[in-house]
Formats: C-alpha cells, structure tokens, sequence
C-alpha cells in the first residue's frame, strides 16, 4: 500500500502540533551555495588541524611523508560543513530536539536563486541536475581535447609524460563517476513524480541531498589536478593508488562523495515508483523510462556499496598503513580488482540503461505509434542489469586470473548481448513503418541506433579471450566504450534536452542551429573514434603519450576532429544557453503532441505537480491506433484521489 500523498487538513497546524505534544519550528537559518562554501572552508581547516594533532607523531609522517590522516578529515570535515552550510541538518537537529520543522510557504514561481540553494522540489533539483551534470561534461571534455592535443606528434610533447597520465586518469574519473547520474539526476528527478501521477518524490531531502553530494565530489576531484593527480587512473589500481600522492586521496573521497549520491538517489527513486504511482498506473502500464529509472537504482543499491567497501579499504592502506592491497606485505591488489570492478561493470549499465529507457520513451512520439514489444522492452531492462553482475571478471582476463574462470566470465559476457539485443529490436521495430517526424530529437535518436551498433558489435570481440589479448589496453577498447557510452548516452541525453526543454522552461531551442550542432556531433563523433579501432588494431595502447611514427597521420586525423567534436557541442550548449537567456521563443503547450502523463499537466509545472492524483487508464504509447482515450483523468470526481494505492486502481 502505498503513502497518501494528499495533506490531510489541518496537519502541521499550531493547534495540531500542540495535541501531538509538538511545538513547531522554522528552520533555523536558510542555506545557500555562498554558505556552503564557507562551511566547507571552516570544516576543511578544522579537519586539518585535528588530522595533524592525531598523526603528526606517526613515524612515518615525522620521517617526512604526507599526513595522510589530516588530508583524509579535513575533506570529510570539510563536506560535512559544506552541507551545515546548505542547511542540510536543520531538519534531524530539530526532530532530534522534539521539534517539528516547518518548511516555510512558497509561491507557485519558482525563483532562479531557488536552484542555489537545498531545494526539496524534484524539478528545481533536476534543473540543478542538468546543468551540474552539463558544467561537469564539459570540463571532462577540455580534458579529453588536452588529451587529443598531445596526441597529435609522436616526438613533440606539450605535456610531460606524468602530466599526461594526470589529464587522462582526470577525464576518464569525471566522465565515469560524474556522469553515472546523467539520466537519473536531470530527468529522473524532475519527471518520474510527473510520469507517475505523484505530487513529489517519496524522500525529498535526500533527493536534494543527492545533487549537493556531487559538488563537493567535482570541486575535490578537479583539485587532484593541482595535487599531482593520480597516478593510478580512473580504476584506482593498486599498488599505484596505495603509492601516491594527495590527490590519490582525492580521487578516495570524490568517488566516495559520488557513491553516495547514487545511493540516494537510487533509494528515493525505488521507493517513490513503488510506493506513489497514481491510480491505475499497474506496472504493465508504467512508462519505459520509469522501468529504466528504478532498475537502474536497484542496480545501483547492490554494486554501489562495494565500492564504498573498496574505497574504504584503500583509504585504510594509505592513511593508516594497512596492508590489505599491498602485494608486498601480505595483501593482494586483486582485492581491489574485485571489489571496484563488482560496482564498474554493474556502473558501465548504470550509464547504458537510462540512454536505452530514454530512447525507447521519445521513439514512439516521433515515430506516431506504440512501442514495439513493451514488455519485452521492460524484460531487456532487467536481464541487462541482472547479467551485469555476471561479467565483472572479463576485466581480468589479462591479470592473472584463474584460467578455469575464463570461459564462464566469457560466456557471461557474450550472454548479455541478449537482452541488449531485445532493447535495440524493440527501438527498431517501434521506427519500422513509423510516420516519422525528423525533428532534432528523432536526429539524435536515430543516431543511437548506428553509434550502438559499433559498440555493440566490437564489444563481443572484446568478450572472447583471445580477441582479448589482443586488443587488451589498447584504443581499440577505448573506441568500443566510447561507441557504446557516448555515443549512446550521450546522444540520447542531447535529445532528451532538446524534447523536454518546453516542458521544464517553457521555451522551444531553436531548430535550425539544433540540426547543424547535431550533424557537427554526429559527423565528426564518428570521425574521432572509427579510426581509433584500427589505430588500436595496429597496436598503440592507451594511457602512453609515444607511439609509433607510423600513426602520427591517423592520431592527427582524429585530434582535429575531436575539435570539430567539441565544436560541435559548444554550439549545442550555445543554442541551449542563448535559448534560455535571450531569445526565450514560446514552446507553447505539448508542441511534441505526446501522450504522456508528463505534458498534461502544462507549463509552468505547479509546485504540487497535480491539483488531484490522477487515475490512471492506459500506458501513454497509444500512438495511431485511433484510440483518443486520454491516458489518465487529472480531475477524477469523489473519492477516487483520496487514497493513492501504488497503481492499483
């Protein structure tokens, strides 16, 4: 049974309060992202100071080495203040003292000073989400163009050999653990209560929570840059990681801060589609993207806490000496392979999922009809997160792994293509003999299907074990990842924006720069990372700044269209920016004439999202069938809104 989402009258009143033995409370101070700041600041020294009084006597501190005790509390200490600073405790400290917070009244506008600061509001988090998730991208590609400039000449070097490994270990850590919540954060947050007949998320301040995690996770990675960086790279591999310097702990704690914020968010998302679906809403009618979303946060709830697990035991090695990943004195680095790649292969889903739900959700209103094979759909969803906790040891083949393990973690991995191929035909059979509408998001949409194809297919050579020694380390694998995630996530992401602009701002992007950004990206995407399988075919590895002369030609071909790439998503970003800022061209209500749940509510989006809980009557996908039921009544007559029952009408 699910939580009643309707205020029953008179709750939270003085006189209410008053029987229940309560007395009410404002909250104390309202935070924001200045306070936050300096409360970080004040946690950091404080932090500092109380690591150097504890471990300052250590031998190996004295003898010279880094107090990695006080770099350790003092940024722990620190994103502690940080969250003081936002406001985040007024709520525990107060219930704690037998008080009962009292959010103040707020109006039905939404103010731009409201996204800085510790907003319960799903939407106003998402809008957070969106552009934290956009400035964390971008960053993550400046690096990547640092990376393609050094890669241009094979003798010239603009950056020094340990530089090199700090910008490559930089770009693959951002891109890997901020970008894990690139669905999730943005589009999650803001429409899973719209698509589901909800008036807010099941645990607001833990969504809330789950955005103000990643800042401080980007400020502390972004600072390993000034720290020496991490010699260890994005796997944090021992006995490098146990070796290095300050911004190792960086990376510690920055993952760390990530990993909670998926936990977060996966528990509220869990718990708010299990619990506040509307009337009617039963499972075979949910969205494709709700089921994207809450397996994808079951996902996250079992391999994520491993990683905290690992995390905590590098931390342990390198802050109090331990041994536990330390060949040389008893422990075994193959701990760490373990623990990180149990959450890393599981994270690879995290970011392919919510790119498949999302594609799978807009087809239909492009393409004017319902999805091909729904259920099969939601199946293909739960068999690639269920298989992907099956396949964590293929990253071993190559490090001195049990033989006899081979052929099983191989067999595994060849497996999931399965579901994979069930969601990729269900896109494709819901295109086939579509009245297809080539507006920019189709664009992006469409290029999912060729991108996916590339990683698709390359990525079961690299399941094989012999494929795998070949290619192992090479850029033909990171070509093969980049197909499969960018060139997936990414570009269902680009039209996830562009599709849901009107409804979260109100505004329409404009088209014509929308189809140049797209045919810039698409274009010279593939241009950037086609030729990296040959060129890893031939033999140059990854993470190493020397190569061959004889694929100089081929490494410039690609650094210049990384250029082009990274132009090309500058004018996105351009067009999105000067959109919102500047010209603001009306979007008018529903301009993509979809059926979903989401778009009946208007813009802008009330604060409470429905005036009643709607029933719901069919799954939104009922495109060309000549069936104009509406998918649910946002105005149900008597008591059919008083009791929300988790979707069974």
């Amino acid at each position: 049974m699910a939580i009643d989402m309707t205020p029953a009258a008179g709750v939270g009143a003085p006189t209410d309060l008053e029987a229940r033995g309560l007395k009410a409370a404002k909250p104390w101070f309202t935070g924001n992202l200045l306070t936050a700041l300096i409360g970080g600041a004040i946690g950091y020294a404080f932090g500092h100071w109380l690591g150097n009084a504890i471990a300052s006597n250590y031998s190996i501190v004295a003898s010279g080495a880094q107090n990695e005790v006080a770099i350790y509390l003092s940024l722990i200490i620190g994103c502690v203040g940080w969250f003081a600073g936002l406001g985040t405790f007024n709520y525990p400290i107060q219930k704690l003292l037998g008080l009962e917070p009292i959010d103040p009244p707020k109006s039905e506008k939404r103010t731009f000073w409201e996204h800085f600061s510790y907003s319960t509001d799903h939407k106003v988090v998402g809008v957070q989400y969106l552009f934290g998730m956009l400035l964390y991208f971008l960053v993550a590609g400046l690096l990547a163009l640092g990376i393609r400039t050094e890669l241009l000449s094979p003798v010239n070097h603009i950056w020094a050999p340990d530089t090199y490994i700090e910008i490559v270990g930089e770009h693959g850590t951002m891109m890997m653990m901020m970008m894990t919540s690139v669905v999730m954060g943005p589009f999650g947050n803001y429409l899973i209560p719209l698509m589901i007949g909800s008036k807010k998320m099941a645990f607001p301040r833990l969504e809330a929570a789950s955005f103000w995690f990643t800042v401080p996770s980007f400020l502390i990675l972004l600072s390993a840059l000034w720290q020496g960086g991490f010699q260890s790279g994005w796997t944090g591999y021992a006995p490098l990681s146990i070796q290095g310097g300050p911004g190792q702990s960086d990376y510690d704690v920055a993952f760390a801060l990530m990993a909670f914020s998926m936990i977060c968010a996966s528990i509220n998302m869990v718990a708010t589609i299990i619990n506040y679906r509307a009337p009617g809403l039963r499972w075979s009618r949910m969205p494709i993207f709700a089921w994207g979303m809450i397996t994808v946060a079951f996902t996250m709830l079992l391999s994520v806490p491993v990683l905290i697990d690992g995390l905590y035991v590098m931390s342990l090695d390198r802050g109090v000496r331990t041994a536990m990943l330390y060949a040389g004195h008893g422990g075994s680095s193959f701990l760490w392979e373990n623990l990180f790649w149990f959450f890393g292969h599981p994270e690879v889903y995290l970011l392919a999922l919510p790119g498949f739900a999302l594609t799978v959700e807009l087809l239909p209103v492009f393409a004017r009809k319902p999805v091909f094979a729904l259920k099969t759909s939601t199946a293909g969803l739960i068999g690639v997160a269920v298989l992907s906790f099956f396949v964590w040891q293929h990253h071993l083949f190559m490090s001195g792994m049990n033989p006899d393990m081979r052929p099983l973690f191989m067999l595994t991995t060849e497996l999931i293509s399965i579901p994979t191929g069930f969601l990729y035909l269900v896109a494709m059979g819901t295109v086939w003999r579509g009245k297809i509408r080539f507006e920019v998001p189709m664009l992006f949409l469409l290029a999912v299907f060729w991108n996916f194809l590339w990683g698709g297919v390359t990525g079961v050579y690299n399941s094989d074990v012999p494929v795998d020694a070949l290619v192992h380390g090479s850029f033909f694998v990171m070509a093969h990842f980049h197909f499969t995630i960018m060139g997936q996530l990414i570009f269902a992401v680009f039209a996830g924006v562009y599709y849901y602009t009107p409804l979260i701002f109100g505004i329409r992007l404009n088209d014509k720069l929308g189809k140049i950004s797209f045919w810039i990206i698409f274009v010279a995407f593939n241009s950037t990372f086609l030729p990296l399988f040959m060129i890893g075919l031939l033999g140059q590895p990854r993470r190493v700044f020397e190569y061959a002369v004889r694929l100089q030609h081929l490494n410039q071909w690609v650094s210049v269209s990384s250029y082009v790439l990274g132009f090309g998503i500058l004018l996105y970003v351009i067009n999105l920016v000067w959109s919102l800022a500047v010209t603001r061209t009306p979007a008018g209500p529903n301009p993509w004439e979809s059926r979903g749940l989401e778009w009946q509510v208007g813009y802008p989006v009330p604060r409470d999202n429905f005036e009643k809980i709607p029933v719901v009557h069919r799954d939104p996908y009922g495109y060309g069938t000549g069936d104009d039921t509406p998918v649910a009544d946002l105005n149900p007559v008597g008591d059919k809104a008083a009791v929300v029952t988790g979707g069974d009408a």
